[in-house]
């Protein structure tokens, strides 16, 4: 895999396989992918997941990649370990990766949470102070702290400049299948007018979106997951 080892999870079982899409910064064992994995086991369903370069137990460093590498290793994994027209399911960045691969891809379906959908240049670039935005382009990097982690968050002149080649806010949108978003209105970080910017170009049909009034940006609580593994299932039987 482009001479790095990207770390996997494969629970075989009955297709289409779902295959799992972290955020930014997070990992496969995050309790949403346990949860979908629990499912899985349960049900005897195929679930893939897998961390991206920096990521997790993968290879690399953070600092040194972009969103065309991370989509790189979706398309790769999902190659090579779940071919069979897969059910997206996408978590943040991971919501943007998941629409970024299906062209390629040819999903069954696609779940996203809290999708953040161009997220390098409408809830960064854009929301940074023309100071942030210098050290960026001068020093290459800033370092950003994270309320998820006690390290800050690298935010480099790559990952920007790369991020505006895969932009796909200013146009329609139609990833070839049935669509389910969750979203929480609480969200600080990807806001729900945000998730609705991405629905507006969504095609007029096959579009699910649930609103959690106080939900936040992980999604994670007991009847989150729960919201999460039916999203699943109301696509996963009409493409068995």
């Amino acid at each position: 895999m482009r001479g790095r080892r990207l770390a996997t999870l494969v629970r075989p079982g009955a297709g289409p396989p779902v295959v799992w899409l972290g955020g930014f910064r997070s990992d496969m064992r995050a309790s949403k992918a346990e949860a979908l994995d629990a499912w899985a086991a349960a049900r005897g369903r195929a679930f893939v997941r897998f961390d991206y370069t920096g990521h997790g137990e993968s290879d690399g460093a953070f600092a040194d990649c972009t969103i065309s590498d991370w989509l790189a290793d979706a398309e790769v994994v999902v190659a090579a370990l779940a071919p069979e027209r897969p059910i997206l399911v996408g978590s943040s960045m991971g919501g943007w990766i998941a629409l970024l691969a299906a062209a390629r891809v040819k999903p069954s379906g696609l779940v996203l949470i809290a999708p953040a959908t161009d997220f390098t240049e409408a809830l960064m670039w854009a929301q940074f102070p023309e100071a942030i935005r210098r050290q960026v382009m001068e020093d290459g990097v800033w370092q950003r702290e994270s309320q998820y982690s006690p390290e800050p968050t690298p935010v480099t002149r790559a990952l920007i400049e790369d991020g505006r080649r895969h932009l796909m806010l200013d146009r329609p949108i139609d990833p070839g299948c049935p669509v389910h978003i969750l979203q929480g209105m609480a969200d600080p970080d990807v806001p729900w007018t945000h998730a609705m910017r991405l629905v507006e170009r969504l095609p007029e049909t096959g579009v699910v979106v649930t609103l959690i009034k106080e939900g936040d940006h992980r999604l994670s609580g007991p009847a989150d997951l729960d919201r999460l593994v039916a999203a699943v299932e109301g696509i996963a039987p009409r493409t068995a």
